[in-house]
């Protein structure tokens, strides 16, 4: 099955999950307009491809970048993945600028274009897909507000949900929660902070996860699913080993 949208936006686009989401959607016949801050990447990205990728190097996070997009590219999809690595270290550790970061970067991007999404609005069919992390669901003590900022990310889509039905809009929002895994750019560094405070290599502490690892293309294939599943779930978790799993 195809995807039946014809442009798509991909935040975070130039590395990890969303290079590989890029690759998947324009795999499947889909422009994709990849944003994300270094311009050298992106072109990278472009490269191998194709025209089906459009590069933008820009802040993900700016609300006027989300309405500009939205209106010049009129997008069936926005995949919002964009996200900072975490600063690794105990609460005791952590200043409030590196606590916060992922509220600056993560959360105020989702808001900004699930805000613009919703104002705009986009068309009626349209679908919204937010990255959060499996982290919103179990916590994450060495990586300062990380989870709570994914978990607002959570709130965010569920506000979106009921924005979208009570003005019959007909937007789809929905939020995937994927494992940590070492093939993200996040997860990779998440990996070797949580390796290190339990004094194993790296390799060790990855066996020592749930097999298989979640890889980048998993998640690929699983934001495609979610796109062309028009099903009741808004939130889902994402494993190696199951895939897609609704939250409860």
């Amino acid at each position: 099955m195809s995807v039946s949208f014809s442009t798509a936006v991909v935040t975070g686009a130039s590395r990890g999950f969303g290079r590989a989401i890029a690759a998947a959607l324009v795999g499947q016949g889909v422009r994709v307009v990849g944003i994300a801050r270094d311009e050298g990447e992106l072109r990278a990205v472009r490269d191998g491809l194709g025209e089906g990728f459009v590069p933008l190097a820009a802040d993900a996070a700016d609300e006027v970048l989300a309405e500009e997009v939205i209106r010049e590219y009129r997008p069936g999809v926005l995949v919002l993945n964009a996200g900072a690595a975490p600063h690794m270290a105990p609460v005791q550790e952590q200043t409030w600028e590196t606590f916060s970061r992922h509220w600056h970067s993560d959360t105020r991007h989702v808001f900004a274009w699930t805000r613009a999404a919703l104002r705009e609005p986009l068309a009626p069919g349209s679908v919204v897909v937010s990255m959060s992390s499996g982290a919103a669901l179990a916590g994450s003590p060495l990586s300062g507000g990380y989870a709570s900022a994914k978990a607002a990310i959570r709130y965010l889509n569920g506000y979106a949900v009921g924005v979208s039905q009570a003005a019959g809009l007909g937007i789809r929002f929905h939020t995937l929660l994927p494992n940590m895994t070492p093939e993200g750019h996040v997860g990779s560094v998440a990996v070797d902070g949580y390796a290190a405070s339990q004094g194993v290599d790296r390799e060790t502490f990855i066996k020592g996860r749930e097999q298989p690892i979640l890889t980048a293309e998993q998640v690929a294939k699983c934001v495609v699913e979610v796109v062309q599943d028009s099903g009741s779930a808004t939130e889902y978790q994402v494993t190696g080993a199951a895939g897609l799993r609704p939250v409860d």
